[in-house]
């Protein structure tokens, strides 16, 4: 989280800020809102405009707060822009907490796009207040995520789901191209054996989580169709129960048990859309990310290797190879050492996560057939009841 937490201390200027062009563009703007109307979204509206320009943006200094406010029992995500995030030194020490949310759309005469809360709490010293926040858009989030990836290209940088059109310029997209499929004709020469493991871990697990997002995306669609259809049964068993006289009791007592099922089948599809179906495609863009988080390191490694192979075969200036291999030597130590220092943190994460997101749907089901099987239980000894009765009066 080293490269994490280094950007958050950018505090309100972090990110760019609203303007047009540039690699990081610049230079303040009016407050949202202020050159055309604004409606506050729903949370759940994730839908990004990624060919937006840069957003104004305003900062708020707040006078020194009661800690107590970096409460734990704040909800917490790990699989969308809706999140809070915790950037911790020690174990025990959770003392910079950024909170993004509360999307917000932008109608102006030009164009409509949509910016995010960010809210970051903190008690460091370093800091000149111990709240800041601003507003940014997703192209902000974009240029932060490259830039993170430029300084520190073995970190694992959580990831944003792009599709973004509008990118680098052709030379520049074809120059990057050439550069990588140059170093990737190489090969590289030398890998460790951990990273070696790495590499098939995450083949591995990238093929499996596509799996299960796939398995988990046709299981809530067949359970939504199978919600549509049940629902339809309560009012249908109520209306056949005005035609039959003898039977309006049980028809209306069946019409209750559909329309509790349905109350339980429909929270039973929130937790499945809101807790199990975002963290399975949330590792799923993790899975895409670190496949890239791979290429960079063995982009470095094959670099020194062909460096070292001109030294061997003394194809260049030999004291300029020898400089320039030595710089290489450590940018790849510290390539390596920043790898699998953050691989075990997002493997510890990831299992934390995916374990709980099934536990949590496992007892969800529980409860789901058990409160199911429950409402017709209920039905069926009140109607055994009641057989039971009429069988004893016809009996004296």
């Amino acid at each position: 989280m080293e490269g994490e937490g280094r950007a958050s201390r950018a505090r309100s200027s972090g990110l760019p800020a609203g303007g047009a062009g540039g690699d990081c563009p610049g230079g303040a703007a009016p407050l949202p809102g202020s050159s055309g109307s604004s409606a506050l979204l729903p949370a759940e509206v994730l839908d990004l405009d990624e060919d937006e320009d840069d957003l104004e943006v305003f900062s708020k200094d707040a006078s020194l707060m009661d800690m107590n406010s970096f409460s734990p029992m704040m909800p917490t995500s790990p699989l969308s822009m809706i999140n809070q995030v915790k950037f911790e030194d020690e174990p025990d020490l959770k003392d910079l907490f950024i909170t993004v949310d509360e999307p917000e759309s932008h109608v102006t005469t030009i164009e409509t796009f949509i910016t995010y809360r960010i809210i970051t709490k903190t008690s460091r010293g370093e800091f000149d207040s111990s709240e800041f926040e601003v507003r940014r858009r997703y192209q902000d989030f974009l240029w932060l995520k490259e830039k993170l990836e430029e300084a520190h290209p073995t970190l694992i940088i959580p990831e944003l789901s792009s599709h973004k059109k509008q990118g680098p310029g052709l030379l520049s997209r074809m120059g990057q191209t050439v550069r990588s499929v140059a170093l990737s004709m190489r090969g590289v020469k030398s890998r460790p054996e951990e990273f070696m493991e790495m590499n098939n871990f995450i083949e591995i697990f990238s093929h499996k989580i596509n799996l299960i997002d796939k398995i988990s995306q046709r299981i809530y669609k067949e359970e939504r169709d199978y919600f549509d259809e049940m629902k339809e049964y309560g009012p249908i068993h109520i209306l056949w129960s005005a035609s039959e006289e003898d039977l309006v009791d049980p028809l209306k007592g069946v019409a209750s048990c559909l329309d509790k099922c349905c109350k339980a089948t429909e929270k039973r599809m929130s937790g499945l859309s809101e807790a199990l179906l975002p963290v399975v495609h949330e590792y799923v863009l993790y899975s895409e990310m670190l496949m890239g988080v791979m290429k960079r390191r063995d982009q470095i490694q094959a670099e020194l290797d062909s460096k070292v192979e001109a030294l061997t075969s003394k194809k260049a200036d030999t004291d300029l190879l020898t400089e320039e291999i030595g710089k290489l030597e450590d940018k790849v130590e510290c390539a390596n050492n920043a790898l699998k220092a953050d691989w075990e943190r997002w493997r510890q994460n990831m299992q934390n996560d995916i374990k709980s997101a099934f536990t949590d749907m496992a007892e969800e089901n529980i409860c789901y057939y058990e409160q199911c099987l429950a409402t017709w239980e209920s039905f069926l000894a009140s109607q055994t009841d009641l057989h039971l009765e009429e069988a004893s009066e016809d009996k004296f």
